[in-house]
């Protein structure tokens, strides 16, 4: 089969995505809340399941800090204190992380979103391990993709869900898989740009086609799709 025949099959399957990766390249998924983009990368660093448990202890951050005044900035979420935070979500290095990531940002620029996406526009894959924020204990290269994605990057995260995807598609139009991670990233973004779709879009759509019972995320986490 032709790639873009692959392509077009499996994008075909989840509509209204543009929506969800405008938000995101927009920086407005959670409310256009950086904070909670950050504190969203740090809980999904670990590797726990996106929908069932890091959005709701998101939500719960969000509730008990954000909304409640007390955390309304990154330097706010650099001065909170630990053991409170740790009551929502336990994993202590999620949080020197967010804490770390925060407190760069908060040197860039003193509005949160513009700091965001100025480090993002700046920021490049090849090298960054020496990146401020790839420096960050517990920044892998897919936690840097997945917060310059939100700071407005079209790009992909090499995450195990999205290589076995995308390869899949790869293998079914007779070519090659890549596994090294920098260089997906970059098939990735070829195959996309190619097939006429954005890379982002690939990307949400290797998530949100996997089935969850006997539902696709797609349907199932609907409800929640306009926050995040």
């Amino acid at each position: 089969m032709l790639l873009k025949d692959v392509v077009d099959d499996y994008m075909g399957r989840v509509a209204g995505l543009r929506e969800h990766c405008d938000r995101c390249l927009r920086s407005e998924r959670w409310g256009g809340s950086v904070v909670l983009m950050v504190v969203d990368a740090a809980f999904t660093s670990i590797g726990l399941n996106y929908f069932t448990a890091v959005v709701p202890k998101v939500e719960e951050f969000s509730k008990r800090f954000v909304e409640s005044g007390r955390v309304k900035s990154l330097r706010d979420l650099v001065d909170a204190n630990l053991s409170e935070l740790r009551a929502v979500w336990r994993n202590l290095r999620s949080w020197r992380m967010a804490k770390e990531v925060a407190a760069y940002l908060s040197t860039v620029s003193g509005d949160d979103k513009d700091a965001l996406r100025t480090w993002a526009k700046n920021s490049r894959i090849d090298g960054w391990k020496t990146d401020p924020i790839g420096k960050v204990k517990g920044v892998g290269l897919v936690t840097f993709q997945y917060l310059r994605m939100m700071g407005g990057v079209d790009t992909v995260m090499p995450d195990k869900i999205v290589k076995r995807v995308i390869n899949e598609i790869l293998v079914k139009a007779g070519l090659e898989p890549v596994n090294d991670d920098l260089n997906f990233i970059k098939r990735a973004e070829e195959v996309a740009l190619e097939c006429g779709y954005r890379p982002i879009e690939l990307c949400w759509m290797t998530w949100l086609i996997q089935p969850e019972g006997k539902r696709m995320r797609m349907e199932k986490y609907a409800h929640i799709l306009s926050k995040i």
